[in-house]
């Protein structure tokens, strides 16, 4: 399997097990997680701010281990809305039905 080089300003989004966060844009890194400043330089962690308005915690930082992402949402460069999450237009919603033989 080859690598994916993930640019961190483009994640909008990331899955963890419980749920989607949505992430203030350009909130997103990576790098060695510890707790304490003695600690060493720690297992390689993420860390971003989360962007929801629902919360009681705002701004709310989530940090954990990298390997607890299971996906994350990238925007892409040619994205009309910069730190909203990509949303298809009316042209990639639209299919042709296959219609039943007569």
């Amino acid at each position: 399997m080859t690598g994916t080089q993930i640019p961190a300003t483009t994640v909008v989004a990331v899955l963890l097990a419980d749920g989607w966060h949505r992430i203030v844009p350009g909130s997103f890194s990576v790098g060695p997680l510890s707790f304490e400043a003695e600690a060493g330089p720690g297992t390689p962690g993420f860390r971003f701010e989360q962007a929801d308005t629902g919360s009681p915690y705002q701004p709310a930082t989530l940090a954990g281990p990298l390997h607890s992402i299971i996906a994350v949402r990238q925007v892409g460069s040619a994205a009309r809305h910069p730190g909203e999450l990509a949303r298809p237009t009316a042209g990639d919603r639209t299919r042709p039905v296959p219609q039943a033989a007569a």
